[in-house]
């Protein structure tokens, strides 16, 4: 191996902005077949003979009791309103590195995906509020919103290079765009009736957490139980408690403390002392060793840094047990002909792709937005058919805006449509990769 590439070539700005995003898909990707193999065995399990306990222990209640205040929720609650904050909270650390450092930080680049977005929700709610005017269910509009990251990324996965870069860009960034914009209506348009003091105090606590940046503070664990007792509080407001993970991904700095020259100082005060024994007795060589190891640390931004740490959690841990938690439903209790399946099929299948192509098509045209490079049309359009794969949030949704038994409907509509919008939009691209080969 070349000995320029032991030691290390100096890191440019470019990589710093393109390694994390190359680390990001990766992950997405792996997490996409893991996350595949958790709903197969959710469904097996809730049509088996062991479906009564395994629907009963997402019921099981866990919780504390102080007095009158009572934080008792099942265990679904937790897995849904708790560890999937921590999604919420990677997909806007994500979302802020893109726009300040990565492509989006280009508005007209940044305004395909938004508009694309915009449409992707617009459009498909439409087609559900239309299909299900005056029927139950009506409310849960918000199942055909937002595009499911992990899955999307899964099926790029499948083509490698053969399809643009630009393309994973276009979409994680479209994905994004409308999960932020899908938290925002679950936090408010699934919310409960407001408890303003409550409410009061979790702003209180993102003023805290926002002064605490200012003045230099920079323990994660610190920030971590900052940032529980803003959740707590959001919980108990009435807006849905997840909404704290999207404000405080979005107030994450993406600034790094220790400048690489800087970093080249402390590294090379410990690379010139001198070696043996004597110097592990030694004060000032021991500060130094310690010093070094934190310079390495803040070197990374708290963006990357709390990127690096959570994602794997969420991909590998976090989204499979929502998975195993959400996806499990019998199959003979619900019927394709059932309204709020049919809307919520046709708003995933086709008013997805309508709308994101439609709105992206106009932003171009319209002079606001720009392809691109090396992102055409026909690979948009196939793009446009995956985001139809809505998984994790419908299903989140579904969950707040439904009761059994047409919860069960839904859930089948958001597992169907996801499916065909799947093998609609790789069948596409197949077709697309044969042609430029």
């Amino acid at each position: 191996m070349d000995d320029h590439n032991d030691a290390g070539f100096p890191s440019e700005t470019a990589d710093w902005i393109t390694k994390p995003f190359s680390r990001f898909l990766k992950i997405e990707a792996a997490a996409g077949g893991l996350l595949l193999m958790a709903v197969l065995l959710a469904l097996a399990l809730a049509n088996s003979p062991w479906q009564e306990a395994f629907l009963g222990f997402w019921e099981t209640p866990i919780g504390l009791t102080f007095g009158s205040l009572d934080f008792t929720r099942s265990l679904r609650h937790w897995i849904n309103d708790g560890l999937m904050t921590l999604f919420f909270f990677v997909l806007s650390l994500e979302l802020k590195r893109e726009i300040v450092l990565g492509e989006l930080r280009n508005p007209r680049q940044a305004a395909l995906p938004f508009a694309g977005a915009v449409g992707g929700m617009v459009v498909p709610v439409s087609l559900f509020l239309a299909m299900m005017y005056g029927q139950p269910g009506m409310h849960g509009w918000g199942t055909v919103m937002a595009t499911d990251t992990a899955f999307v990324i899964g099926c790029l996965a499948l083509f490698g290079r053969r399809i643009p870069p630009t393309l994973r860009l276009f979409l994680l960034s479209l994905a994004i765009f409308d999960d932020v914009g899908a938290i925002l209506v679950v936090a408010f348009g699934y919310g409960e009736a407001l408890n303003w003091s409550a409410l009061g105090l979790g702003l209180l606590g993102i003023g805290i957490v926002a002064t605490a940046s200012r003045l230099g503070i920079r323990s994660i664990p610190v920030y971590f139980f900052m940032g529980a007792a803003v959740w707590l509080c959001f919980d108990a407001s009435g807006v849905h408690a997840t909404i704290a993970g999207v404000i405080l991904g979005l107030m994450t700095p993406t600034r790094i403390w220790v400048s690489d020259i800087r970093l080249r100082v402390i590294l090379g005060r410990v690379l010139a002392a001198p070696n043996g024994e004597h110097r592990q007795r030694d004060v000032a060589g021991h500060h130094d060793l310690r010093q070094a190891g934190r310079a390495l640390t803040e070197s990374l931004s708290p963006v990357e840094r709390l990127e690096m740490m959570l994602h794997p959690w969420v991909g590998f841990a976090i989204m499979p047990i929502f998975a195993l938690a959400n996806a499990g439903i019998t199959i003979s209790g619900a019927g394709f002909g059932q309204p709020v399946s049919l809307a919520i099929i046709v708003g995933l299948v086709l008013g997805k792709p309508i709308g994101v192509l439609g709105f992206s098509w106009l932003a171009v045209r319209s002079g606001l937005a720009v392809l691109a490079p090396g992102l055409s049309w026909p690979f948009i359009i196939a793009g446009s058919f995956l985001t139809g794969i809505g998984f994790t949030m419908s299903l989140f949704i579904a969950g707040l805006a439904f009761n059994w038994p047409v919860l069960n409907a839904a859930k089948l509509g958001i597992l169907s449509g996801s499916a065909l919008s799947a093998m609609l939009g790789v069948a596409l691209l197949i077709w697309l990769t044969l042609r430029r080969t």
